[in-house]
């Protein structure tokens, strides 16, 4: 018999589980705390239940727990990108971002990615599988125990499209942001996609107070159709179309991710698009100086070149930033260390 995981039950789903074991409801809010507050690596751990009650547990159900193979954090910034290794072997990569505002975690939702993004190294060796709910907890649970300091926001933006793991990421979304848990507030959830246009429908019918990220990295179809793969498949009027349903039905900001490659969508031309298209729309852009990754040849524009970018959208009154880059001297694009430490492992060059 396939053993229950136990981390990625929520707490009526867990209440139904104790009920079938013959336990007292009570029981369920204890076990919730151990897995969700104080993130227990063990049910052995779970003190104060009866050792009869923990051996049941152990027997009919799996703990989740991650295993940190590699940290390093930069000299830079204070970033720090973490290799987890889970129950199954497959590593997943996840990054501690330091800001005056709070603590974010970068999680993956995927073991690598197949939605092909030329200038991302997640999406180099497809996907491999989808990760749990549990897993993804485990991703923000581990990092927040290793640093011992508290998250108080997380992007689903590492390896793996989360709107191709649509159940299990709004599981995630739920788990985390339960009172009875960490308690992340729905605000302070960050969910990027690279436009799979019927989910993001699905998704704003759930009418989930969190952050939509679109990667839309240019503003016409052809432009972005050598970027993204998905552009094959849904094009941009699509893909706004959805953003205006999405912002209709939860009055969230759209962000817009525009990751900037030199003498591809960096220049003027492209930021006149760029405008036009988010005319007169609530939403954000993010422009992101693109991160080279040795696998591809794209480049990254000069400071002049992304301030003049910048600059016009700004003149157009369009609210946008440009993100600070962040671990650059830690293999910071999305899978680089991840990449880096399978191709190493399977050359036999893993340190023991």
């Amino acid at each position: 018999m396939e053993k229950i995981d136990l981390r990625s039950l929520n707490f009526d789903e867990l209440c139904a589980f104790m009920e079938e074991l013959g336990e007292k409801k009570f029981r369920a809010g204890q076990v919730y705390d151990w897995l969700h507050v104080k993130l227990a690596s063990s049910i052995d751990e779970m003190t104060n239940l009866s050792k009869d009650l923990r051996e049941k547990l152990k027997s009919k159900t799996t703990l989740v727990t991650l295993k940190p193979v590699e940290v390093l954090t930069s000299q830079i910034d204070g970033t720090s990108k973490y290799l987890f290794e889970l129950p199954d072997g497959n590593i997943v990569e996840s990054v501690l971002m330091l800001y005056k505002h709070g603590n974010s975690v970068c999680i993956s939702t995927q073991v690598g990615c197949r939605m092909g993004c030329k200038f991302c190294a997640s999406t180099l060796d497809g996907r491999v599988r989808n990760l749990e709910p549990s897993e993804m907890l485990e991703e923000v649970y581990e990092i927040q125990k290793l640093s011992g300091k508290r998250v108080s926001n997380v992007v689903l933006m590492g390896s793996g499209e989360p709107l191709d793991n649509f159940d299990n990421v709004l599981k995630f979304l739920d788990l985390i942001s339960n009172d009875k848990g960490l308690n992340i507030s729905e605000r302070n959830l960050t969910l990027s996609t690279c436009g799979i246009v019927p989910k993001i429908y699905e998704l704003a019918d759930k009418e989930l107070a969190i952050t939509l990220a679109i990667s839309l990295h240019a503003a016409d179809d052809e432009t972005r159709k050598s970027l993204m793969p998905i552009a094959n498949k849904y094009n941009i009027k699509e893909i706004m179309d959805a953003c205006d349903y999405y912002y209709k039905k939860t009055g969230r900001r759209i962000s817009f991710e525009y990751s900037l490659v030199s003498k591809v969508n960096d220049n003027l031309t492209e930021a006149k698009k760029l405008a036009l298209l988010v005319e007169g729309k609530n939403c954000h852009i993010n422009l992101i100086p693109v991160n080279p990754i040795k696998e591809r040849d794209y480049k990254q524009g000069t400071t002049e070149e992304i301030l003049k970018f910048k600059n016009f959208l700004e003149k157009k009154r369009i609210n946008v930033t440009i993100r600070r880059e962040m671990g650059r001297d830690i293999n910071g694009a999305c899978g680089q260390l991840r990449k880096s430490f399978i191709t190493k492992r399977e050359n036999g060059l893993e340190e023991e």
